[in-house]
């Protein structure tokens, strides 16, 4: 990448745009940008740290793009109805798609950590940023969400870290099918189940990846990832698994802390007693990932598991947002049936009613996966658990909205199970307020909003009154 080279960011205020924004800057770039959400005055803070951060940011009305030298990047789908979108073709700047840049980024690194799996992905990536951070490596990461870690006062934002460019780890994401485009060293695959593509489609996007890696990192406990790994040459995969004996790392014993998990590793034959500051089983899966990863890397073992001790986990995973006499709130990302089945089962490790609040992303997945849903939410609650839903956010456009939220809800309640699904989030907010009582914990769950943590902080707010 030349020093003075010119970028404009369509949407640089996304979980996925703005780390890239800055993993661009860092290497000399000049930055600009466009957002809606900025238009409309929504998360100004947001905006007032990349103003602060050098980038120069434009209404998302083409005003900002005028000279052929500019790239502008655009979001997965590059939408020829977006103003800047237009200007870049009048005025012949390069037109490139955030995986695009990505992947470049990527590739170009000698060593580079790809990791891939329906579920988990940003864990484990921020488990191996923060061991390899820890035992000195200076990898560059970027995430799709943020590592608390490394957020501080200066980098509210850190989804990404700027280290040196010999070493890249990325999430990389399957549902566009731009991993096809990744060439990692490492390539890590927590698991495959149906999330936004057909079992066809998954299987030749994540073998593909894997061929292409020097060693794959795989999970015996998912069958189509232990399937994968019997395709692959001896010594190319480092498997792992939950008390599976046969895996290169097995975690055996494990104990739930309230606010963590305490495991025992066997990686052939040595033991190391492993301690995480995140809860639940699905989390000890993401640490062995991560382990495999680094141990790849060469980060001996100990050093890598003395690191997860103080691993503070992701933003909006599993999330306490305080408690107020008696009454937790947690903000939960989870958003398909695996997540939600991984956040209910860790929750009730522990007692408590659970009110759980899940805002679909979209009319799409309700269709897609209606079944799913309710078989999930309806084996997971417990009788006296209630599960309050709004109808999906809704953008507008030609969506088949044709399932809504009242489907899975009464789907739950044919099942024996309590649920309502009301038409708007406030509405719901307003049945959990009336109906909490000390010793419930409340569950805000949904992906694709920012506003969701804003709604769970209110709701604490609205409690402690």
């Amino acid at each position: 990448m030349n020093q003075d080279a010119s970028y404009f960011f369509c949407g640089i205020g996304g979980s996925g745009m703005l780390p890239l924004a800055m993993i661009v800057q860092a290497r000399g770039a000049v930055i600009e940008g466009s957002d809606r959400a900025l238009d409309q005055g929504r998360t100004p803070e947001k905006f007032d740290w990349l103003r602060a951060h050098g980038v120069t940011l434009h209404p998302q009305d083409g005003s900002g793009v005028t000279r052929a030298d500019q790239t502008v990047v655009a979001t997965g789908a590059i939408e020829e109805t977006v103003p800047d979108i237009g200007a870049a073709r009048r005025a012949g700047a390069t037109i490139k798609t955030r995986p695009e840049l990505l992947s470049e980024l990527f590739n170009a690194a000698p060593t580079s950590v790809g990791v891939a799996g329906t579920s988990g992905k940003s864990t484990i990536t921020g488990m191996i940023a923060w061991i390899l951070h820890q035992t000195g490596r200076e990898p560059t990461v970027m995430n799709g969400a943020v590592m608390k870690n490394f957020a501080d006062a200066d980098h509210p934002f850190a989804s990404a870290l700027i280290g040196g460019p010999d070493l890249f780890v990325s999430e990389v994401d399957e549902s566009d099918g731009s991993i096809a485009r990744y060439d990692p060293t490492v390539a890590v695959v927590s698991n495959i189940s149906l999330d936004h593509k057909s079992m066809e489609e998954l299987r030749e996007l994540f073998g593909g990846f894997t061929a292409r890696a020097t060693t794959a990192v795989l999970n015996l406990d998912n069958p189509e990832t232990a399937a994968l790994a019997q395709t692959l040459p001896a010594g190319k995969a480092i498997t792992f698994g939950l008390g599976e004996e046969k895996a290169d790392l097995s975690a055996h014993d494990l104990q739930p802390l309230p606010t963590g998990m305490r495991f025992r590793l066997i990686e052939g034959w040595s033991e190391h007693d492993v301690v995480l500051n995140v809860p639940g089983a699905h989390n000890v899966a993401n640490a062995l990932a991560a382990l495999g990863a680094t141990r790849a890397l060469g980060v001996p073992t100990a050093e890598a598991v003395k690191a997860l001790e103080t691993f503070a986990g992701i933003r909006r995973r599993m999330e306490v947002v305080g408690r107020a006499g008696d009454i937790t709130v947690i903000d939960d990302f989870a958003h398909n049936p695996d997540k939600i089945a991984a956040t209910l089962k860790t929750l009730h490790a522990f007692d408590g009613r659970l009110l759980i609040l899940f805002q679909p992303h979209g009319f799409g997945p309700l269709k897609l996966m209606k079944s799913e849903f309710i078989d999930g939410f309806a084996g997971l609650m417990r009788e006296d658990d209630v599960l309050l839903m709004p109808e999906p956010v809704y953008y507008g456009g030609t969506t088949d909205r044709s399932v809504g939220s009242e489907d899975i809800a009464s789907g739950v309640r044919a099942a024996g199970r309590q649920a309502e699904a009301l038409a708007t989030r406030a509405d719901c907010g307003d049945r959990i307020v009336a109906i909490a009582k000390p010793g419930d914990r409340i569950i805000v769950m949904g992906a694709r909003d920012d506003t969701l943590s804003t709604f769970a902080a209110e709701l604490l707010g609205r409690l402690g009154q």
